[in-house]
């Protein structure tokens, strides 16, 4: 599995020719130079419906004719926008272009703005997202909870993807609990740095997590690995 970072929450993975996207939020992202219309992704992935996350996830859907997968309500939504979607929620898995989804609990909130309403979209997830025999886990959005470890034990976990940028979602020192009870190889900093509410020093954390005897990769946008 190969995987870009394309900033704030945002990760293309590709594997076997085929690409999924995981929360796409590139067009009001300060930070990041890519454009939707650039991308052609086989599948979009959602943890939750936030702006941040949502992103620009209608355009890439329709331009690559591509299925969206989210929680039930998100999905929804999705399907009443005109794009494909699949509904689910956690505990569930999913198979589609040749890579497995499944949803876990996060501990964070969802909603869309709709013409400055905001509306409820259903539970926030994190994603289990497996190809090529690797399994990435993206936390989503979430504090630090106990049931990481239980996802850790249950999953053969190659790398993990976690937010830092604390005040939303944890902080480093959380993230780096979390790092350690999954136990994967690999970890990436994730939601830090895009508005100063969440500033964060991403390289510090890699050097922490470096010395747990774990890979930190303090990832700048466009930046590539292979697991």
């Amino acid at each position: 599995m190969h995987l870009t970072y394309l900033g704030h929450s945002c990760i293309l993975l590709e594997s076997e020719g085929k690409r999924v996207i995981i929360d796409p939020f590139l067009t009001g992202n300060p930070h990041c130079p890519f454009k939707p219309e650039e991308l052609k992704v086989d599948a979009i992935f959602l943890t939750h419906a936030h702006d941040d996350h949502f992103g620009d996830s209608i355009e890439i859907a329709k331009q690559s004719d591509c299925l969206i997968v989210a929680v039930n309500e998100l999905a929804i939504y999705c399907q009443q926008r005109g794009v494909k979607a699949h509904p689910m929620n956690p505990g569930g898995t999913f198979e589609t272009a040749g890579f497995t989804v499944k949803m876990t609990q996060a501990f964070h909130s969802s909603s869309l703005n709709v013409d400055g309403q905001l509306l409820y979209a259903g539970q926030p997830v994190g994603l289990l997202v497996t190809a090529g025999g690797k399994t990435l886990y993206h936390a989503g959005d979430t504090c630090l909870f106990s049931d990481m470890k239980m996802i850790g034990e249950l999953h053969e976990i190659d790398a993990a993807a976690l937010p830092i940028g604390d005040n939303f979602t944890m902080g480093p020192k959380d993230a780096l609990i979390a790092a350690e009870w999954i136990g994967a190889e690999h970890v990436i900093p994730l939601h830090y740095n895009t508005f100063p509410v969440i500033e964060q020093d991403a390289a510090a954390f890699a050097r922490e997590v470096e010395r747990k005897g774990m890979k930190g990769h303090a990832m700048s946008i466009g930046d590539e690995l292979t697991i």
